[in-house]
């Protein structure tokens, strides 16, 4: 039986391929054009990094919301219940975006260690995988990240900024990547 390339991506796929492979490429391109307008932001105001944050996380819950559709048992619970967590952190961001900074890099530590936890668990499970370790240094990376924008290690605005823009190319190279293995069923 053939290990699936994504949580999000049916098994049950054609020799020749997902025949829905092409919105992976269309979304994997949505988020590196975003990676590319977030890089371009003044980020003075804390006005601007909540509204920047709260598109990200519901940017990451709509994504989950997709993802829980396509998968089946645990796996669909675990991404409905990341999805509505994301909405939550999103719209919070929205209501409260003039609250202080402490609370935006809280809300925000908070979205790094739930996705961080979720990108371990999936790489565990993916451990058949080629590249399943990625995953696993990317959660990693996620919940040190969450760790030092909860404490007060100096540079949060730039923590943030450059983390939703990386994350947002990098997440846009993943999705290219997985929509032609889709593509040619691999």
């Amino acid at each position: 039986m053939e290990e699936p390339l994504l949580v999000g991506v049916p098994d049950d796929r054609s020799e020749g391929g997902d025949p829905l492979w092409w919105v992976l490429l269309v979304t994997g391109s949505l988020w590196i054009i975003f990676a590319l307008i977030v890089f371009q932001f003044d980020y003075t105001s804390v006005s601007a990094l909540a509204i920047l944050l709260g598109t990200v996380c519901l940017a990451a819950a709509l994504f989950e919301a997709v993802a829980a559709a396509t998968t089946h048992g645990w796996w669909r619970t675990i991404h409905i219940v990341l999805a509505i967590a994301f909405a939550a952190i999103g719209t919070a961001a929205y209501i409260h975006p003039e609250n202080t900074f402490k609370a935006l890099a809280s809300i925000f530590a908070f979205y790094l260690l739930l996705r961080g936890v979720f990108d371990i668990i999936v790489a565990l499970f993916a451990r058949p995988a080629e590249l399943w370790w990625v995953g696993l240094i990317s959660g990693l990376v996620l919940i040190l990240l969450a760790f030092w924008a909860a404490g007060n290690f100096g540079h949060k605005a730039f923590l943030l900024v450059v983390w939703v823009g990386a994350s947002s190319l990098a997440h846009g190279i993943l999705e290219i990547v997985t929509a032609f293995r889709v593509r040619h069923g691999t």
